[in-house]
């Protein structure tokens, strides 16, 4: 039926195509629908179940959305419980799967917290999960990942504007050091002090990961007049 609703409006040499022809090329194909049958299902009620998931879907998208993206389906059905949404976990996962929304996963066994340098002290959290910016250049999110080559382990660092959700930084490498994160700060940075934007007061927050805490790190931030922000250690998006 889906697919019937999808393409019953296309057009083919200046005609609509309409839903008779469709369920005769499906008949041909071997797929036995009826017209009749077509719009027997347009017109009957939605189940309870139907309407629950489209309610659903939309307060999933909501949280998906405000956790930049990242969170899966375990941690959106934590989230939309903590807001008083009930749902089971397969619930979610189902839903998610079906909207095509995935989260980043971690591998936990993987380090990304190798330093090479002297720390600062951990600054305090400002954000407190609160991921929202209502202007350019008000709260960054920095962070690192990995993926799996042929090669071996290769690490990116990047850094994200919350308001428009750009990367404004980023920077990949075979190793994890101090400069991996410092390039792509320095990138971000770089590219909205080009653009004449003002980035005084920029609250940047990241995680506890020690590249973060750098005394290098922390004096570039200084140099920008930025604020420095530190979520739990392993996940800058405090989740």
């Amino acid at each position: 039926m889906a697919y019937i609703e999808a393409h019953r409006h296309d057009v083919v040499d200046g005609r609509e195509v309409g839903v008779e022809p469709i369920c005769a090329v499906l008949n041909d194909a071997g797929v036995q629908v009826a017209p009749s049958s077509y719009y027997a299902a347009k017109t009957r009620p939605l189940s309870a179940r139907a309407i629950r998931d489209a309610e659903l879907v939309t307060d999933i998208k909501v949280a998906h959305k405000a956790n930049l993206g990242v969170y899966g389906a375990r941690k959106i059905h934590a989230e939309l419980n903590r807001e008083g949404v009930k749902v089971a976990r397969c619930t979610v996962e189902r839903l998610m799967k079906a909207e095509g929304l995935r989260g980043i996963p971690r591998e936990k066994t993987r380090k990304t917290t190798i330093g090479d340098g002297a720390e600062t002290e951990r600054p305090e959290d400002l954000v407190k999960r609160k991921f929202v910016a209502t202007r350019p250049n008000q709260l960054w999110v920095a962070d690192l990942t990995y993926v799996r080559t042929h090669a071996g382990w290769t690490y990116v660092a990047f850094v994200l504007d919350v308001f428009s959700r750009m990367i404004v930084g980023w920077q990949v490498s075979t190793s994890l050091r101090t400069d991996l994160a410092l390039d792509a700060l320095d990138m971000g940075l770089w590219n909205r002090q080009r653009a004449g934007q003002d980035v005084t007061g920029l609250i940047h927050h990241a995680d506890r990961g020690v590249q973060y805490r750098a005394i290098r790190y922390t004096e570039r931030l200084a140099e920008a007049e930025a604020v420095a922000s530190v979520g739990s250690r392993g996940d800058s998006y405090d989740c």
